[in-house]
């Protein structure tokens, strides 16, 4: 897996900055932060954050997160996504990536860069 992916909103990410680590509310309130491959990001995108506004899609390479990462799918289906348990460190974040739907609030691909 050479990178993962996590939505977040840009005041999250400033956060982040600040706290020198990166924590969703997912950590706090199921133990883990929810993110995705490549070909997850659009469809988990639409799924769970349609006509938002003001998101960063962070790019996460795996081999430098120092929390572990777990391949799951904690909802019951058959998909693998991957989970990571514990904080995540600034320095797995290799890009952050403005991500913005179209006019009707749809996802359509990843940002370019991403």
């Amino acid at each position: 897996m050479s990178v993962i992916y996590h939505v977040t909103s840009v005041e999250g990410w400033a956060g982040a900055q600040a706290a020198g680590h990166y924590a969703a509310a997912s950590l706090t309130r199921e133990g883990f932060i929810h993110c995705s491959t490549p070909a997850q990001v659009v469809a988990t995108s639409n799924r769970f954050f349609h006509g938002q506004r003001g998101l960063l899609l962070l790019a996460i390479d795996p081999a430098q997160v120092e929390a572990e990462i777990r391949m799951e799918n904690t909802s019951g289906g058959s998909e693998l996504f991957p989970h990571i348990y514990g904080v995540l460190n600034l320095s797995a974040v290799t890009a952050r990536l403005p991500f913005e739907p179209d006019g009707d609030g749809t996802f359509l691909s990843l940002p370019a860069g991403g």
